[in-house]
């Protein structure tokens, strides 16, 4: 099914909740309770009498959950991730802010590149900044508090199967096996996911699975935050390979409860920040002043790291036989370099596209190709964006899409050109928040006026 890229992201943002829906099946079950699974609850607590949660976690733990191995890092909620939340639970900007999370409005935010500031792009989107378990415990909270959802604490085994369609999940709490009934299952389980083997199983083609392999360490420290914060709580500086340094770039993030979060990424052997002296040389030394004023300040708790392989992608659009009952949506589908931030924002426009789908009034007892189709646009852009970056990077090598010396020649060019010129810039936040399709940046006059704000700048 062909779809307009532009069209279908200018749907997904439209700035306005999504209307009261009738429901159309008596029980939804998401397996996976990480932000992807609870904002797919959400959007069918509007169409499902009742809609079960399986979770190996306890949802009641507070804190970075057992099943989020990369909880403790540094994540971004990029203003189209923003949108999604407010669209689904109208004022949750609000009750972030009451629960400790930091505004970021565009002059509060600090972009380099290379050591080089970026221009403000004054009338660009706001964002929050705030921990991961502070963000995912909200939207739980939200999900929760909604009278048909509820979750279950058990281990999903695999997938029930009558004729063409997925009619439930198995699982299993201390040796003992039952059965959650649905009329549609969503898969949320993660880079993890065990669908593509259920399927296998069960006599379905597993889906092709793409990597680009990355090797990204991340570390991320917790300083104290003085009383009277800064005016940037949102600062980020990247390395672009021709620097030559073994760190790839450092952020940090003003979050509740009086914190700095910062973190320092490097690819391949390269592990910076692994130590606490380590951590805070480097951010004085290789970083603008601002990130030496955050080491400056008390370190709260060790170091912590994480290591991400590779991006992957499942293709589900590409498969001719596919169950009925049956979607999956977040990590599940594609997982993406978290260098850039794409996760929480891909996984709300997921929830957005199930959305647009369901209010389609589909027929629940045929595959669900057209949100296949919806959802293939969302995970193009996000693959495109991050491996596009990613190929740039010395030790990956490949696979080179079709013309790429050519994108890659005008990929750097605009990036270039954000340093400087404000409407580059503002093109450019766009596509990387989300809020448009990439296909924005391939226009021409978006590449003419970078080409003439670099020479500009010569």
């Amino acid at each position: 099914m062909s779809l307009s890229p532009s069209r279908v992201f200018a749907e997904l943002n439209a700035a306005r909740p999504p209307d009261q829906a009738a429901p159309m099946m008596g029980t939804a079950v998401v397996v996976g309770g990480s932000v992807a699974g609870l904002l797919a609850a959400r959007v069918l607590s509007d169409h499902a009498d009742s809609v079960v949660i399986i979770d190996r976690d306890d949802p009641q733990v507070a804190g970075a959950r057992p099943g989020v191995p990369q909880g403790t890092q540094l994540h971004a909620l990029l203003p189209g991730g923003l949108l999604q939340l407010e669209r689904l639970f109208p004022g949750f900007r609000e009750e972030a802010l009451a629960h400790g999370a930091i505004e970021a409005p565009p002059e509060a935010r600090r972009n380099y590149l290379d050591g080089r500031a970026k221009v403000v792009v004054p009338d660009d989107a706001d964002s929050l900044a705030g921990s991961r378990p502070l963000l995912e415990g909200l939207i739980r909270q939200q999900v929760l508090r909604l009278p048909n959802v509820k979750t279950v604490t058990t281990r999903a085994t695999g997938l029930v199967f009558e004729g063409s369609a997925v009619t439930g999940v198995r699982c299993e709490v201390g040796g003992v096996v039952g059965v959650e009934r649905g009329d549609l299952v969503v898969d949320a389980m993660g880079r993890s996911s065990r669908l593509s083997d259920w399927l296998e199983q069960a006599g379905w083609d597993r889906p092709v699975t793409r990597r680009m392999t990355v090797h990204l360490n991340y570390a991320t420290a917790l300083f104290r935050r003085p009383a009277v914060t800064p005016p940037s709580t949102v600062v980020l500086a990247l390395h672009t390979p021709k620097m030559g340094l073994d760190v790839a770039g450092a952020a940090f993030f003003a979050i509740e409860d009086g914190r700095w979060m910062a973190m320092m990424a490097g690819y391949g052997n390269d592990r910076p920040g692994r130590t606490a002296e380590d951590f805070v040389r480097r951010l004085r030394e290789q970083f603008p002043p601002e990130f030496g004023e955050v080491a400056n300040q008390e370190m709260l708790g060790d170091v912590q790291t994480y290591h991400h392989a590779d991006s992957r992608r499942r293709d589900f659009h590409t498969l001719k036989r596919f169950p009925a009952g049956l979607v999956s949506v977040g990590d599940a589908v594609a997982s993406f370099n978290p260098v850039y931030g794409q996760g929480m924002t891909s996984a709300a426009l997921h929830a957005a596209c199930l959305s647009m789908y369901l209010r389609s009034g589909p027929d629940l007892r045929a595959p669900a190709h057209h949100f296949l189709a919806l959802q293939q646009v969302v995970v193009d852009a996000a693959w495109s964006i991050s491996t596009s970056a990613d190929l740039a990077l010395p030790h990956v090598d490949g696979p080179y899409p079709r013309g790429y010396r050519i994108s890659s020649w005008a990929s750097r060019q605009i990036i270039a050109a954000t340093v400087t010129d404000v409407a580059t810039a503002r093109r450019f936040n766009d596509v990387v928040s989300m809020r448009e399709h990439p296909r924005a940046l391939a226009r021409p006059g978006v590449l003419l006026g970078a080409l003439r704000a670099n020479r500009r700048a010569r």
